[in-house]
Formats: C-alpha cells, structure tokens, sequence
C-alpha cells in the first residue's frame, strides 16, 4: 500500500444490530485517524438512522464510491447497500441479512486486491445472512473458503480461531460443532493440526518467540485416569507428545474449571481449548469489554469484537464500542507484527556446519609396468 496509515476495512454487520452503534462511538474519537484510515463498509443511511435515533454525537463519514478513494487518515464509507433498506432494530430479518452479506463480500474482495489491509467485522446474525453466496456456519469458516487462493507459501491457508486479550489467547481445536459431535471429531491428528497452527501464530502475529501453549481436557477432571472418560489417555496426551517432538511447548490436558479459576491461564501464552463453549464462556466472562475475536491461519489480517448482534439492546444506546475498538488495535498490532516477523525471516542466515571429514577416495595399488619388474 502507499498510504502512510494502514488502510482498516470495517464491515457493518447486521443492520438491525448494534454494529452501527459500536461503530459510530468508536468513531467519535477522532485521534482514532491518526493512527489509520478506516473505510466503512455499508449504508451511509443506516449510520445516520442510528445517530439520530440515539442522539449520538455527529460523525464526518466521508462518502466514497470505493477503498481507492478513501481519504488518508478519516473516516470513509462505501455505500454497497441501497437506498431501500429497511431498519428495523432488535427485529431478525432477511433484508439485514443480505446487507450484512453485501457489506462482507465487497470488504472481502477489496481485501484481496489489496484496497484495504486489514478486516474488521462487526457481528452478523448467522441464520439471517444465510444465503446462496453465505451457506456457512459463521465468519470464520466463510473467510477460510473465501481467501484460500491466495499465494501463501509459508502457509496453507486454514482458519484458526483465537479470542484474544492482554490476559490470554484461546484458541478451538472445533468450532461450530454441536457438542454432541465434539467426541467424535477429536483427533490426535486435529489437536496436533491445531497446536502446530496456534504455535505459529503465536510466534508470527503475537511476536512470542517461545511460546508455551496450555491444552485443557474434554472430560471433567482431565477424565480420572479413564474412569469419566477416555479422550484424554486415547487422543490429547498423544496429541501433546507428538506437539513436543516437533518442539512445540505443549502442556496439559488441563481440567477447565481449575485451569481458569485458579488463575493459571496468566501462566500460558496460549491455550487450546476442545470446544467453543468450554474456551470461550470463561473468556468472555473474564474479558467481555476487551476481547477480540481473530482468525489465524489466513494470507490477510482479520478481527472483530467478540460479541454478537446484541439484538435486546439495538437502538437502545446501551452498547459499548470497547470491544470494537480493541478489534482494531489488535488488527493494526498483527498486521505490524506480520511484516516485523516476515521480513526478519525473509532471508535467514543458513544454518554453518562444519564441514564433514571427507572419506578419502578408494585407491588400487597399479599394475607394475613391463619396465619395472
């Protein structure tokens, strides 16, 4: 990019959602332009909707007919919904499903040809947007199939979801699975994927360079040695020593409850976890307000708060914009990180050997000439 500030993609979401809400007062700060360019994907008419309706400050949205043209270091927005769009908040609708889709897939391709540097996505509602361009469970499963063409030679491109914070960094080894199938998906070969994976996120967006990653169990009380289950003794303790074989700071199978409640999760850089609810609800219980929701693993930078569309309280003014706006401090740092880490990798210094003795080459003793004998 030839901007001076990194280009930040914000898209707007479920209309009748609080993603406007959050956006407008994260917006109000205006000292937010001097750390990067924000272009808004969505309905200038919605954003005005929402102000008014909640007697919110007033917000300068530049009005752009694409990322190219967003200014450096304001605030811009790209219409990509129409003018008929009905606002209904707090109310499930297949109108604000399409516009939370429309708004996705143009920040997505702008993603990919480079208009934009990062993604910011405010919370979709994931039956409402269902559609034949979106048939899938939720963000994170949509950008993995949306953005595995890309050239990634140091990657293979598969999406890893990390709720992250100042305090910890969860990651799932299943996401959107019902817990009924949470059993039977758990492989050694997926918790090893996933370890492998986290470790190099750690590593390459985080900026840790040994990280030490913690593994919680399945079962209540790390299965007692078999007697409530036998997941732990079966897949994730071979899963860990096969992690460590490939140098990977594994540790556990960690009982959930005492993992968290006993405060060792501070001790950890990482932690994976085997199923959304069991990583994530102790996350959100310790870091609502500042938690971000990123998906590693992909050629492009993408976060978002960790909340939902918060349809109880849309329009109400009662959302706070804190979440959101750590969504885009994490993006800008990963970004940072990733170019820091990159180039410091880009041509490693190859590993010195010293050189092998050489075995000295086989000699046959010569004929004796006809003259010597």
């Amino acid at each position: 990019m030839n901007n001076n500030k990194i280009k930040v993609g914000i898209t707007h979401g479920d209309t009748n959602g609080i993603g406007y809400e959050v956006i407008l007062k994260m917006l109000e700060d205006t000292r937010l332009a001097d750390l990067c360019t924000v272009v808004v994907y969505g309905s200038a008419k919605a954003a005005s909707f929402y102000r008014k309706a909640m007697e919110l400050p007033q917000v300068n949205l530049n009005k752009v007919d694409s990322a190219s043209e967003a200014r450096d270091g304001a605030f811009n927005i790209v219409n990509v919904v129409g003018e008929d769009l009905k606002i209904e908040p707090g109310q499930e609708s297949e109108a604000a499903g399409a516009a939370a889709f429309a708004a996705l897939e143009a920040a997505v391709t702008d993603l990919r040809d480079g208009a934009i540097d990062v993604l910011v996505t405010a919370p979709i509602d994931k039956h409402s947007i269902q559609s034949p361009g979106f048939n899938f469970p939720g963000h994170t499963e949509y950008l993995e199939a949306s953005l595995t063409n890309a050239e990634t030679p140091e990657q293979d491109s598969k999406a890893l979801m990390i709720l992250c914070d100042e305090h910890m960094r969860v990651a799932l080894a299943t996401v959107h699975t019902p817990v009924s199938k949470v059993p039977e998906a758990l492989t050694k070969e997926l918790i090893v994927d996933r370890l492998t994976r986290l470790d190099r996120s750690l590593r390459r967006d985080f900026g840790v360079q040994n990280p030490r990653i913690a593994v919680l169990s399945l079962n209540p009380h790390a299965g007692e040695k078999g007697l409530i289950g036998t997941e732990e003794n079966d897949i994730i303790v071979p899963a860990l020593e096969q992690a460590r074989d490939s140098r990977i700071l594994a540790f556990g199978p960690y009982p959930s409850d005492g993992f968290f409640g006993s405060g060792n999760f501070k001790t950890f850089d990482g932690i994976l976890a085997m199923y959304h609810d069991q990583g994530l609800t102790p996350f959100k219980a310790l870091s609502m307000d500042s938690g971000v929701n990123f998906t590693a693993g992909l050629p492009f930078v993408r976060t978002s708060p960790d909340h939902g569309t918060g349809y109880d309280i849309a329009g109400k003014g009662l959302a706070s914009p804190a979440s959101l706006r750590e969504a885009v401090y994490a993006a800008i740092d990963i970004y940072r990180n990733r170019q820091n880490y990159d180039e410091a990798y880009r041509r490693p210094l190859r590993r010195q050997h010293p050189e092998k003795e050489k075995k000295a080459p086989e000699t046959r003793a010569e004929t004796p000439k006809e003259e010597d004998k």
